[in-house]
């Protein structure tokens, strides 16, 4: 060690966090064999905050910015003679750790596998991905630094951004599972449930130290098997509506087209029912419910007349018994 590096290692210091990265979260401020002396100022900038941990102990945690005076058991020019036993090395350390304090704004988030849950209107299982932003602030320095950061020199805003975003898929699956949102309302109610998963994220995010300050779902996709089967299920949906409209069941209307198709198909479905021995004109049986239905009575003529215009579009029946029904019905007005 030369002349001038022992008394620069003397000297108090003005210690700060210059020139603060825009991706660092927590910084260890960096002391050749951590024995900052006493006397020395530390500097907390707006936006900072520092842990002393003084002989191996936490011993402040400092949140508000100025400037402060340090008094440790190094004294300028006599510790490092007094330490020829330990190598020219005081054990009075003093080590000192900057953090951010402001708020980590916009970061994007996105789920890496699909959340899965049961849609609350079509009692199916839905899966989906889900993306948005979020920001995200220092709400425990002292648990997040014993817990987390340990005795890390440096933790970066990347770092925490992922251990966050871990428990990001959990919260969002429960509160929509919770929340009785169907398929096709999710997009009208993304600022309820965003505000819904950011309560839940924040009571498991404050066990490592951390605050969310916003929470954005910004929209969700859904895989091909569950746009396949909730189309399905709305055709069938659309099918019952429109049945009902027209006076009928979803059960009558399908039974109706089953035995349209048979009757017509000679060689498929009425041929099956011949091999099988069954022996029913399917032909015969269509024609007999088709009149069930065209000569039921009513009490509503305009009820009926929908439903007529319900069997025409079906191919129940044909124009010209339609017309005939029809001027049959509006007679009676």
């Amino acid at each position: 060690m030369g002349i001038g590096s022992f008394f620069r290692n003397q000297l108090s210091q003005v210690i700060e966090w210059n020139n603060q990265q825009p991706d660092m979260l927590v910084w260890k401020f960096p002391s050749e064999k951590d024995e900052i002396k006493n006397a020395s100022k530390l500097i907390i900038s707006p936006g900072q905050g520092a842990i002393l941990v003084y002989e191996g102990k936490v011993t402040d945690n400092l949140s508000t910015e100025g400037i402060y005076d340090l008094e440790t058991d190094n004294h300028p020019f006599i510790t490092t003679l007094l330490k020829l036993r330990t190598n020219f090395e005081s054990e009075h350390k003093l080590k000192i750790w900057f953090y951010r304090t402001a708020e980590n704004v916009n970061q994007g988030w996105g789920t890496a596998q699909m959340i899965k849950y049961m849609d609350p209107v079509y009692k199916i299982p839905v899966e989906l991905g889900a993306n948005g932003t979020f920001s995200f602030r220092i709400s425990n320095p002292l648990y997040l630094f014993s817990n987390v950061v340990g005795a890390k020199d440096t933790f970066t805003i990347l770092e925490a951004r992922l251990l966050l975003q871990s428990r990001f898929p959990e919260s969002l699956s429960a509160v929509l599972a919770q929340s009785g949102v169907s398929y096709q309302q999710i997009d009208a109610q993304l600022p309820v449930l965003s505000a819904s998963i950011k309560a839940q994220l924040n009571a498991e995010l404050d066990k490592l130290g951390f605050e969310l300050t916003d929470f954005k779902l910004n929209g969700t996709i859904f895989d091909d098997a569950t746009k396949e089967r909730i189309g399905k299920v709305a055709n069938i949906t659309a099918e019952a509506m429109a049945a009902g409209e027209g006076g009928l069941t979803y059960v009558e209307m399908e039974k109706l087209k089953a035995l349209r198709d048979a009757a017509r198909n000679e060689g498929g479905l009425a041929g099956a029912g011949l091999q099988l021995g069954v022996g029913m004109d399917l032909g015969k049986t269509f024609n007999t419910a088709k009149d069930e239905h065209l000569n039921a009575q009513s009490t509503d003529v305009v009820s009926k007349l929908k439903q007529l215009k319900l069997l025409l579009d079906e191919g129940i029946i044909t124009q010209e018994e339609f017309d005939n029904k029809k001027k049959e019905w509006l007679d009676k007005l």
